[in-house]
């Protein structure tokens, strides 16, 4: 068996090993890490030779800290990340370049129909009858889209939404309220199999799915990181915010989405929003202003040079062909909209 895992801001971690009477054998752990001494990679394969094939990830990162010499440096390595890629062989996951990945880049569309779109695409994916998907939104008019958990009164002021002409949708997946404009917030979704998350938790799968974002940027000259469990940070401050949902039928499939800021009108925004003290207070500020950090300002780019060096960069790590979105796919998210996204009762269902 064989697994891999890139170890967020980190190197990558290979496993190889194989299941004997319900344990592992013949482990081999490899990468592009740094380590020291030399003698600490055996160490590990020896901590994981011979561990039950069900232990978890927390223990089988405990076998490996147990066994470490004292003075083991790691650098681009954790014992979280190997036990990861043990997890991940054994879930016979699959990687990036097991796929040929298509790119959507369309026109602007409306808020509501780029919900359901999310929707559409993603469990086509889960069925097998598209590629797995970035797809990157083009807005045709500015919006909220609160979490598919959220209150619907206590996230939105609705004479502020009024007053600016802003659509308020509902989406599929949980997590907070983004507030966007358009030409000043960078969207994009990755509609991807459940094989290429097998072996992640949850939380493991966002850092997982964002990390090519990170080193996009990197070339852009922002340091940024993940910062659990959905945000993307940087030290001038946050700069995006993702959510997920897993999709059933068929291979399943998981829908990961982030909003970036590009650019952001804080007194709109606030005038939009409700964004409580409490909200505010486990962020270590006292403004909401000072919560998003845009990008604008961060690069000096404009936004169509931010996208295009996002999916130039994509490109060169995964491979990435220009696609569209099939007739069957938009009558299919077009009679959602007028179904579900468009709806008093889908997006008010939590008054």
């Amino acid at each position: 068996m064989h697994g891999e895992y890139k170890v967020p801001g980190g190197k990558l971690v290979v496993v190889d090993l194989d299941v004997e009477g319900g344990a592992l054998r013949h482990v081999r752990v490899a990468g592009d890490f740094f380590l020291e001494p030399d003698e600490a990679i055996l160490a590990i394969d020896a901590a994981l030779e011979g561990a039950p094939a069900n232990t978890d990830t927390a223990g089988l990162a405990a076998r490996i800290d147990a066994a470490l010499p004292a003075s083991t440096v790691m650098l681009g390595l954790t014992s979280e990340g190997v036990a990861i890629a043990v997890r991940r062989a054994l879930a016979h996951a699959t990687e990036w370049s097991d796929y040929d990945w298509q790119l959507i880049h369309e026109p602007p569309q409306s808020p509501a129909l780029h919900m359901a779109l999310d929707e559409v695409i993603t469990a086509e994916v889960a069925a097998g009858h598209r590629p797995p998907t970035l797809r990157v939104w083009e807005w045709a008019s500015p919006a909220v889209i609160i979490g598919s958990f959220q209150s619907l009164r206590n996230e939105v002021d609705p004479q502020g939404a009024e007053r600016h002409g802003v659509t308020v949708v509902r989406r599929i997946s949980g997590g907070g309220a983004m507030f966007v404009e358009p030409g000043n917030t960078i969207t994009y979704s990755l509609s991807v199999p459940d094989a290429l998350v097998s072996g992640l938790s949850f939380a493991d799968s966002y850092a997982y799915l964002d990390d090519w974002v990170l080193g996009a940027l990197g070339e852009m000259g922002i340091k940024a990181w993940y910062q659990p469990l959905n945000d993307i940070a940087t030290e001038a401050g946050k700069i995006a915010g993702a959510a997920q949902k897993r999709v059933v039928g068929g291979e399943g499939a998981v829908l990961h989405h982030v909003t970036m800021s590009y650019d952001i009108d804080a007194d709109k925004m606030l005038e939009v929003l409700r964004i409580g003290k409490e909200k505010l207070s486990d962020k270590g500020t006292s403004s909401a202003k000072k919560r998003v950090d845009p990008l604008r300002r961060q690069t000096g780019l404009p936004r169509e040079v931010v996208i295009e060096r996002m999916i130039d960069s994509f490109r060169a790590r995964h491979g990435l062909t220009r696609g569209a979105v099939t007739e069957a796919e938009m009558a299919r998210a077009e009679e959602l909209v007028r179904t579900k996204f468009s709806t008093e009762e889908w997006t008010a269902r939590v008054p």
